[in-house]
């Protein structure tokens, strides 16, 4: 399927020079706007991939211009074609979301390679998106399988969006690499006892040998996974951080900034909860 693109420009030379290029090569360009209210219009009404945007135009510019794309759907792509380009502008350009930046005159092989590596980034994200959970879901179940011989069964599945309660004791893993994101395993104190006790087959002495033992658990279910899915597409190029470990009576855990999916689980010695999701990230075109 082509790439749908509006051209944002308040030039109709400039118009048909990048309508020109995109059409040449497979884009389809779905619509034009040369101002803010133009923008909004078409938009909402055409729905593209991607926009490229001019930096001046009547009563706006191009930052407000791409706000009022992303208010619309923060999904599209916004790529900067503008005769103005210093630190400033591109500094501004970043914090606004723009996901690439090309100065005019219009270089057809420099518009095409900033199109293909936006595009080739988002679809690298999409097929992370698209397998990661399945993958941490089948990961704890087998290092549970195989570091206490027993089965877990995930019996609800759900985004978190809103802040929780720890059951008592919650891990949690940062992960690195094209795209940040994180593991968090949440459960009971007297679950994780019960847990540390089939895998370690003794009696642990302390809470802190609980929390170390759970650290190194969910650090193999993180890197387990996150080596499926660099098998998978070696572009992810995932590595994990250093687990780190809560544990209290009262514990209210901060959802995520970024979209994140949790399962729960009942286990031979209780309910376990796995959380995990990627965020977007910066892709450097700078």
């Amino acid at each position: 399927m082509a790439v749908r693109v509006v051209i944002v420009d308040d030039s109709p030379f400039s118009i048909a020079v990048i309508r020109n290029i995109l059409e040449e090569n497979g884009f389809e360009v779905v619509g034009e706007a040369g101002s803010l209210e133009e923008v909004k219009e078409v938009i909402a009404a055409a729905q593209p991939d991607l926009v490229t945007m001019d930096m001046t135009l009547p009563g706006t510019d191009g930052l407000e211009c791409t706000r009022a794309v992303h208010a619309i759907n923060p999904n599209i792509k916004v790529i900067v074609i503008s005769s103005m380009m210093d630190e400033e502008i591109l500094k501004e350009a970043k914090e606004n979301n723009v996901s690439g930046y090309i100065q005019k005159p219009v270089d057809a092989e420099e518009l095409l390679g900033t199109i293909q590596r936006v595009i080739a980034y988002e679809e690298i994200f999409q097929t992370l998106e698209d397998a990661y959970f399945e993958v941490f879901k089948e990961t704890l179940k087998d290092a549970l399988n195989r570091m206490t011989k027993t089965l877990l069964t995930y019996k609800s599945e759900y985004e978190m969006k809103e802040d929780f309660e720890s059951r008592g004791i919650v891990v949690i893993v940062g992960i690195i690499g094209k795209f940040s994101g994180r593991l968090m395993i949440d459960l009971s104190k007297e679950t994780a006892h019960a847990l540390v006790a089939a895998m370690m087959k003794k009696e642990p002495s302390s809470i802190n040998e609980i929390t170390a033992a759970l650290a190194e658990f969910t650090n193999i279910v993180a890197g387990n996974a996150c080596s499926i899915l660099n098998r998978k597409n070696k572009a992810f190029g995932l590595r994990l951080a250093p687990p780190s470990v809560m544990h209290g009576d009262r514990m209210s855990i901060s959802h995520a900034s970024f979209k994140t999916m949790s399962a729960a689980a009942d286990t031979h010695y209780g309910e376990v909860m796995l959380n995990v999701g990627f965020r977007r990230g910066e892709d450097k075109w700078m």
